[in-house]
């Protein structure tokens, strides 16, 4: 039991539009986030992770590099905003209108 005790186990995943990656890694009890992720060849498999520049998480809660993982925790390596948000939603908003305007002006 006490040999369980030293080693957990988690996954951490990257997703891309078209794909995800999902790897499954042992550690020593107490390692982080950031071990997770080196330690899982992601950063080989992905070179375009900049841990300096993407946001990680554990269960889509944000979280630090150092932060200590638990047993079957997940680490998330989030892609950068590619876009803004607000800007997204107005346009969205604004083709609603439209949509409306033109089956209002139709009847």
């Amino acid at each position: 039991m006490a040999e369980e005790e030293r080693t957990i186990e988690v996954e951490v995943v990257y997703a891309l539009p078209s794909r995800q990656t999902l790897l499954t890694v042992q550690l020593p009890a107490g390692a982080t986030v950031e071990d997770a992720i080196r330690r899982s060849g992601i950063l080989e498999r992905h070179p375009e992770i900049d841990l300096s520049r993407n946001q990680v998480g554990i269960f889509g809660h944000a979280r630090k590099l150092d932060t200590p993982l638990r047993d079957h925790d997940r680490v998330e390596i989030y892609r950068p905003i590619t876009c803004d948000p607000k800007a997204v939603r107005r346009e969205r908003a604004a083709r609603a209108g439209r949509r409306k305007s033109a089956k209002s002006g139709k009847a």
